[in-house]
């Protein structure tokens, strides 16, 4: 199954400009398969390889300057070797070598290396499992794009199962070789909590942790209390809130902060809480199939959690920084979603429901008339794209 990745032509263009690219995001979620299949004569070296890892290791000079004549390098899971900066630093000062593609799924071991080593001569990218544009082989919009587009009218060509899109996610294997949700995310949860938290992050009771991981499951689309969340895993608020870091790092999650437009309302400041694949979040609330979503009482929470999915991607794998935020008053009224852009403000709700109905609007005009500014955006579980009330109307699957 071959599908064209969003981040491709971004990716190309950076490597016009920076002599090295760090290609990051979620273990499988494409980074080697994007970088060969965009660099197809640059020389690749994976650090995963034990000799290749030892080589550079105990000679990292007469490693770099055995690749430095290559037509780029792809240097794949630097996260094993991080020293490797210190010297590619020389290299790239010099000019010698490259492009260098760099490519690692730890964020949070990298991200110092790379400031204290690359500062200023690496572009950083984000590459997250496929979107709904990508699977269904269309071009991806980016975020300024969907603000500025108007819903195409009628019903969607190709109907897709919402339900069946939300239990496989969008990682590459479970759609590249169709294989078994259930079962890759089970094997996928052990790698990641048994070899990366243990061998990366230090945390010594992966039990304790992996329970942590799936109450965060529960929590998707909610707001994050930190106090509550330590008190159900049986462990201390600094530790929840440490740990709520690693899986951000390791992009598991993401969190979305509350705009600070008030309007002279008092806003609440807890951030909410999202995964980044319902794939993965459907494993750990431990669904069994699609039809189980039908009448689980978190569905919404779930559409939400894909919503903020796929606005995330339009930002990232455009080489954007994903700045969504959410707005919420002490008194309840709500946006799912808030994208800025050169001042305006363009709200966005998420409703898993098949049918739109004028409750539908509430938050979405309640922000209108407080912003005074027009237009936002609804996008639901339906199939049909509309106009209602000056609000574009969008099925989740035209969302990207």
């Amino acid at each position: 199954m071959n599908i064209h990745r969003t981040l491709t032509t971004t990716l190309v263009e950076r490597t016009r400009d920076y002599r090295v690219t760090f290609l990051t995001g979620p273990r499988q979620s494409g980074k080697t398969t994007l970088a060969r299949s965009a660099f197809p004569d640059a020389a690749y070296r994976s650090f995963e390889d034990p000799s290749v890892r030892r080589r550079a290791a105990d000679d990292p000079r007469g490693f770099l300057d055995g690749l430095a004549q290559e037509r780029g390098v792809i240097l794949d899971e630097v996260q094993h070797l991080p020293d490797i900066f210190s010297y590619l630093q020389g290299y790239v000062d010099e000019g010698r070598g490259g492009p260098y593609i760099l490519t690692g799924s730890q964020n949070f071991l990298l991200s110092e290396r790379i400031s204290q080593s690359l500062a200023g001569r690496a572009a950083v990218l984000e590459l997250l499992p496929f979107s709904i544009a990508e699977l269904r082989g269309r071009p991806a919009r980016s975020l300024d794009q969907l603000i500025d587009s108007a819903p195409e009218g009628g019903a969607v060509d190709t109907p897709m199962d919402l339900d069946a899109a939300m239990f496989a996610g969008g990682f590459p294997p479970v759609h590249d070789r169709g294989l078994d949700p259930r079962v890759w995310f089970d094997s996928y949860l052990r790698t990641y909590v048994e070899r990366d938290v243990r061998l990366v992050a230090g945390i010594g009771d992966l039990d304790a942790f992996a329970r942590f991981v799936s109450l965060c499951a529960g929590r998707s689309g909610s707001l994050l209390n930190l106090t509550s969340l330590g008190a159900d895993a049986g462990v201390s608020h600094t530790t929840a809130r440490k740990w709520i870091s690693v899986l951000r790092a390791t992009y598991v999650i993401d969190v979305a902060l509350v705009h600070a437009a008030n309007f002279s309302k008092r806003l609440v400041k807890t951030p909410k809480l999202y995964f980044l694949d319902t794939g993965l979040l459907c494993s750990l609330l431990e669904l069994r199939g699609p039809k189980d979503l039908v009448s689980h009482p978190l569905r919404g929470a779930i559409f939400e959690t894909m919503v903020y999915t796929e606005l995330h991607k339009m930002a990232t794998h455009h080489g954007e920084r994903s700045r969504l935020a959410f707005w919420r008053d002490a008194q309840g009224n709500e946006v799912d979603f808030v994208i800025e852009r050169s001042g305006r403000l363009f709200p966005i709700e998420a409703k898993s429901g098949r049918t739109v109905v004028p409750e539908s609007f509430r938050g979405l005009e309640y922000f209108s008339r407080l912003s005074g500014q027009p237009g936002g955006l609804l996008v639901y579980g339906g199939e049909e794209s509309i106009g209602h009330r000056g609000f574009g109307v969008r099925p989740w699957s035209q969302l990207s």
